[in-house]
């Protein structure tokens, strides 16, 4: 296992270009959380010609509904949640100029090629692991449709926040190359 790589969040795309599939990263500084719900919002406000709630630009969106939290914890369990959910929002998303996601699980074909296009990266939590990384969250900060519950968009700030490179910016995918020397032909 290679040694972390540390990453100041939010960063702009000359970073994300750096991050090769297969790294693994400590993140510190802040990311946007936002799930289903809440790329639903924003992509339908676009749709309409609103302005956002929320600059997305240089930014790393964690798929995130975290449970409540318990007294004195900044935020309940925050792991991730499964990325295809989001898949059919992410190309209009990144086109807005985001540097990067966090979730779990495989991206579709369209996603990978946004990804590419837009000089992105996509990262992946440990599932199950929500207690531990809530831990790395030193604040959070509801932004925008505060109607959604754990599903709105915030803004997390924090501090050694583990992820691994999944699908680098030219698309190279570690879910391939992790598989392929355990594939029989």
């Amino acid at each position: 296992m290679s040694e972390a790589v540390k990453i100041k969040a939010p960063f702009d795309k000359d970073i994300a270009k750096k991050l090769k599939a297969g790294d693994n990263v400590l993140i510190s500084g802040t990311i946007i959380a936002a799930r289903d719900a809440a790329h639903k919002a924003l992509t339908e406000a676009l749709a309409r010609g609103e302005k956002l709630p929320v600059e997305l630009e240089n930014e790393i969106i964690y798929y995130l509904g975290p449970s409540p939290a318990k007294p004195g914890q900044v935020i309940g369990a925050a792991g991730p949640t499964t990325s295809g959910r989001m898949d059919k929002y992410t190309p209009t998303i990144l086109e807005l100029g985001v540097s990067g996601m966090i979730g779990k699980g495989y991206r579709s074909k369209e996603v990978i090629d946004s990804i590419v296009k837009n000089g992105a990266v996509y990262m992946v939590a440990i599932g199950g692991a929500g207690a531990l990384i809530s831990q790395t969250i030193k604040k959070y900060e509801v932004l925008a449709y505060p109607e959604l519950g754990p599903e709105a968009v915030a803004r997390l700030t924090v501090e050694d926040f583990p992820a691994i490179v999944a699908i680098d910016s030219e698309g190279n995918n570690f879910y391939e190359a992790g598989q392929k020397p355990y594939i029989k032909i």
